[in-house]
């Protein structure tokens, strides 16, 4: 019960008009900023420190009443303590809507043989966490990734591939920048485009700009980009055959955003409404093998700090749990 209401304050927001703030939280709120990295305008300041000091009551409360944990993984305040729910809403909002025109779906292999546990990471295909901030560019960090693990496994080379070149120059393929993006516009771009920038040559900045890609700086072109079918069986196919694959989750709930580890259980996740895209890198289970429970292992673009270091546990065969097999997607160099 004390979720619910939670939810329904991150999804009401504020008044224009900030209260008093409480002085008790003085120390804290600026410890919060420091570690953060977060500066404001005065009255920016003002109205951004009234959101945060309802959701620093608010999961106080709801952490004291659970013993620290819900269904099984840990809350706590991180880097959007000061956003409310709409504005993440609006941060991590990725259009439902996929149209296959030039993607190809791919085909079920019947003689893969699926190790009990899996972690591309340890293989070299996966870059370091990075963080989106403010800008709803998690479709973009999902489709770099799936483009760095392919790059790895073709050359041996990881490298940091460029979110920002993504987020500037594929509006005219369907994307919006900050405002949102389709993983599978994304991919197009990168085609039909000629190639891809590396993070060193063009930095991420968290914010729409003009487009500055050079032909003569790409690092990687991709020859096509292959629609997963929406069972996870065959998403555990193409993770085992393929490589880390860029995936859409319903990312939309408070126990999301504040999520610090084990596996993750929102009774209200739906398998229809992803919204909040995320790279799959692995799969295991916790427990014993027999009858531990399975998950899988995906990464997010929320920094380090978030989840078990920038990672999430979502349950693995649980009837598309959070849709994570409904919008898969991969590219091929």
């Amino acid at each position: 019960m004390i979720l619910a209401v939670l939810v329904g304050f991150l999804y009401l927001g504020v008044a224009s008009a900030a209260p008093t703030p409480d002085y008790s939280l003085d120390a804290e709120w600026e410890e919060w900023k420091r570690s953060n990295d977060k500066t404001y305008s005065q009255e920016e300041e003002r109205q951004r420190r009234a959101v945060w000091e309802e959701n620093v009551k608010m999961f106080k409360l709801l952490n004291m009443e659970n013993g620290l944990v819900i269904n099984n993984f840990t809350v706590e305040m991180n880097e959007f303590g000061d956003m409310t729910g709409e504005e993440m809403r609006k941060m991590m909002m990725e259009s439902s809507v996929l149209t296959l025109r030039n993607g190809k779906r791919i085909q079920k292999r019947g003689d893969v043989k699926f190790p009990k546990t899996l972690d591309w990471r340890t293989q070299g295909y996966v870059t370091p966490v990075r963080r989106q901030l403010g800008c709803g560019a998690c479709w973009a960090f999902a489709v770099a990734g799936s483009i760095e693990a392919q790059l790895f496994k073709k050359t041996g080379r990881l490298i940091p591939l460029s979110v920002q070149n993504l987020v500037d120059c594929s509006t005219p393929y369907g994307t919006d920048g900050c405002k949102g993006g389709r993983i599978y516009n994304a991919f197009q771009y990168v085609k039909y485009n000629g190639g891809l920038e590396a993070e060193a040559t063009y930095p991420y900045e968290a914010k729409d700009g003009k487009c500055r890609y050079s032909p003569e700086r790409s690092v990687v072109k991709i020859d096509r980009y292959l629609i997963v079918p929406r069972n996870e069986e065959a998403l555990l196919n193409a993770l085992v055959t393929n490589g880390p694959i860029a995936v859409r989750i319903d990312g939309a709930h408070a126990s999301f955003r504040r999520y610090t580890g084990g596996i993750y259980n929102e009774p209200k996740c739906r398998r229809d409404s992803p919204n909040h895209a995320m790279l799959l890198v692995g799969y295991g289970y916790e427990g014993r093998e027999s009858e531990g429970r399975k998950y899988w292992l995906v990464k997010n673009s929320h920094g380090d700090n978030w989840g078990e270091n920038g990672y999430m546990k979502i349950p693995r065969d649980h009837f598309n749990y959070c849709g994570i097999a409904s919008y898969a997607m991969y590219p091929t160099l």
